[in-house]
């Protein structure tokens, strides 16, 4: 199967990088567990950009460390075979220190995409299941039949029809019956991208 994973607050806890950038620019405020939906209205939105683009230089995205499983888990995915398209709503120009972050921590992947637009390099090359944590994305994904799934947030833990996982571990788990179907498919040597997609 192909998948594609986002990366702040899919790979790693962003949301501690962007509320200490927020506090220290502009003495702003930003409790994780009050964030209960997706836009930020404590910032104005230049003060949103300027914080967002300060945790995508080189120095916030390097020092950013991985949840728990979720290297190992998209380690054995990789090694079952499976395409792991790494997606971000970055600016290209973070694309060379996001990749070597990718290198540090030791995750195997097939492609880095750096876009505005990750539903439709999702369709264009035929992604199965989506790991992000935008419901916006979520939703979109869903509507082009591609299976969504989450790590829980507070803005996105009520959405409709979407796999839902407290951390990488139970994530893992809760997609194994999506994926499971391209790893026996796989062993008989037919092409994993004609298999249907499975609803959560």
């Amino acid at each position: 199967m192909r998948l594609a994973i986002d990366i702040d607050s899919t790979l790693h806890p962003y949301w501690d990088q962007l509320a200490a950038v927020a506090h220290e620019r502009f003495g702003v405020e930003l409790p994780y567990e009050r964030q209960r939906v997706w836009a930020i209205d404590q910032l104005e939105p230049a003060q949103l950009k300027a914080c967002v683009t300060e945790t995508h230089t080189a120095r916030h995205v390097l020092a950013a460390e991985p949840y728990p499983g979720a290297v190992e888990t998209i380690t054995r995915w990789h090694e079952r075979g499976h395409f792991i398209h790494i997606t971000s709503h970055r600016d290209a120009d973070a694309h060379a220190h996001t990749s070597e972050w990718l290198r540090n921590i030791g995750l195997p992947h097939d492609e880095l995409y750096c876009s505005d637009d990750k539903i439709a390099r999702c369709v264009e090359i035929g992604i199965d299941v989506l790991i992000d944590d935008a419901p916006a994305n979520l939703q979109r994904a869903r509507d082009h039949g591609i299976v969504a799934a989450t790590l829980e947030h507070p803005w996105n833990r009520d959405l409709p029809d979407v796999i839902l996982a407290k951390d990488w571990p139970e994530l893992a788990q809760r997609l194994e019956s999506v994926l499971e179907p391209g790893d026996r498919l796989r062993g008989t040597g037919r092409p994993v991208s004609g298999i249907p997609r499975v609803a959560p």
